[in-house]
Parts: structure tokens; C-alpha cells; sequence
């Protein structure tokens, strides 16, 4: 497995909508559909935002329910493993942030590892009786954390939360690079953000994204630094400078491009279970 590079594909998160670009998949129907052209073009695990009817995130349990059933009945054959977000609505409660894992019990889901100030206008709050009971829910329900890292910081606190118990090892870690308020992308900070971890929390795997001008450097560093990735619309609607985003499965074709010119193969999802230990 060591020239395996998992993709994750994040198709939607709770922004962008339409008007940013009209290629963003908003409805349980558009997601599905764009899930499997994803898991077609490379793609090994998909992160699932929920819009409501008016196009903001929601944490909506039907909307999740009704993505699942659409993907699983029209495309039968689509193994690709669910990752489930717990944070798709700031207005959220810590009950409405957990009811979709209860009731669907994805493989995955995300682990929003502390708090902080959310792109220069509101707080994204994961206060810590939050992320004890996220963690301890997730563990009975069998769903394997995603522990989504915007700072050194949230690392330090997954290795509080496993050596609490909260959480179970092995840990996954997926850096997010260049949010707003969160740490820069750039390869010094990932080095950084790859060392800590080590430090921390041995025997992790590890995935990122880069947001904006840093998504290209990123991608190349964590496919370089022997790393997974994470590509998709709810990270950039752009391709490329002055280029929209043509689909989701786009940026999947360009990542397993780049990771076989590296020498690797992407990670099938049966790849991809066996790394993350999904089947234990």
C-alpha cells in the first residue's frame, strides 16, 4: 500500500452556491450523481455537505438519508466509502451535528478537533464536552473519525482526547491548509503540520487540502510528502486561474494524474478501508 495515495473528494460543503459556480452539486440528487462520477474518475471516499432548499448548509438528517438511498439505488455498484460532515451548519446544534451519524452510521465522518474564529465573520465553535461526546458517540456507532486539523493546535488537542479515550487509535488527520484564520498553505506550514502529528500522535495517516492560491501546492506536497488528498468544490469553484471548475470529477482526473506521475496508483476504496483500518 505504500504507493497507494487515497482521494477524497468534498463536493459541496456549506459554501458555495450557485452563483459562485453553476457546476456545484446542491441537491441529494445532483450529489449523488456527482459522488459516482467521482468514484468513476478516481475518487475513494466522499465527503457529504447537505443544502437546504435555499441552497445554505444544513445538518438536516433527511437531506443525508436521501443522498445515501439515491446513490446506493441508482448506482448499485458505487463502493465508495461515506464520510459524513458534523459541521455543515454553524447554527447547529451538538444533537443536530450528530442525529445523521446515529440513524446512517457512515464509515466516516468529520472530527473538528477545536474552535475558532470562521473566515474573519463568525465562530465555528467545538467546545470540549462537544468533541467528548462526538468522539465516545462515534466510537459506539462505529464510525471513524476524520479528525479535521486547521491548526498544530487541534492536533495537540486529538492527542488529549486519545489519550482520554475519546478518541481510538490509529487517528486519521486531514490538514486543512489556507482557510481564513486557520494556519497558511504553504510546504513549510505542512511540513510543520506532518511533524506535529508524528510527534504527537504516531502511527497516524494523514490527508490535506490547500483553499485558493495554495490548493496546487499542497496537492504536489502531500502526494510528494507521501500524504492522501483532498480535492473539490467546497475547498475551490476554480480550476484554474480565471477557469471554473468544469465538475467535481475534474479535479479527481487531475489528482490521480498527478500521483501517477509521482509513481503511485490512487487508492481504491477497498484500498483505502485496509489503510484506514475501515474493516476492523
Amino acid at each position: 500500500m505504500a504507493n497507494k495515495t487515497i482521494i477524497t473528494v468534498a463536493t459541496t460543503g456549506a459554501w458555495p452556491k450557485k452563483e459562485n459556480n453553476p457546476n456545484v452539486p446542491m441537491t441529494p440528487s445532483e450529489i449523488a450523481d456527482d459522488v459516482y462520477a467521482c468514484w468513476k474518475a478516481g475518487a475513494a471516499v466522499a465527503h457529504l455537505h447537505m443544502r437546504d432548499d435555499e441552497g445554505n448548509g444544513t445538518m438536516d438528517a433527511a437531506k443525508f438519508r436521501e443522498t445515501v438511498e439515491l446513490l446506493h439505488e441508482r448506482y448499485p455498484d458505487c463502493d465508495i466509502i461515506l464520510n459524513m460532515t458534523t459541521s455543515g451548519d454553524l447554527n447547529a446544534t451538538d444533537e443536530t451535528r450528530q442525529a445523521h451519524l446515529k440513524e446512517l452510521r457512515p464509515e466516516m465522518a468529520s472530527y473538528d478537533c477545536g474552535s475558532m474564529n470562521w473566515m474573519n465573520s463568525s465562530l465555528f465553535l467545538n467546545h470540549p464536552q462537544f468533541l467528548e461526546e462526538l468522539g465516545k458517540n462515534m466510537q459506539e456507532w462505529g464510525v471513524k473519525p476524520e479528525i479535521e486539523a486547521f491548526d498544530p493546535g487541534m492536533i495537540a488537542n486529538a492527542a488529549y482526547y486519545l489519550k482520554k479515550g475519546v478518541l481510538k487509535a490509529p487517528l486519521h488527520f486531514q490538514f486543512c491548509m489556507g482557510c481564513a484564520n486557520g494556519i497558511p498553505g504553504s510546504m513549510k506550514n505542512l511540513v510543520f503540520m506532518k511533524e506535529t502529528m508524528e510527534s504527537l500522535c504516531p502511527g497516524s495517516t494523514w490527508s490535506c487540502f490547500g483553499v485558493g492560491r495554495s490548493a496546487m501546492e499542497m496537492l504536489y506536497g502531500a502526494v510528494a510528502m507521501g500524504g492522501h488528498i483532498r480535492v473539490g468544490m467546497e475547498d475551490n469553484v476554480m480550476y484554474g486561474k480565471g477557469q471554473l471548475a468544469e465538475s467535481n470529477a475534474q479535479f479527481v482526473e487531475r489528482a490521480v494524474r498527478v500521483i501517477r506521475e509521482f509513481g503511485g496508483e490512487a487508492a481504491t476504496p477497498a484500498e483505502a478501508r485496509e489503510i484506514l483500518g475501515l474493516n476492523k
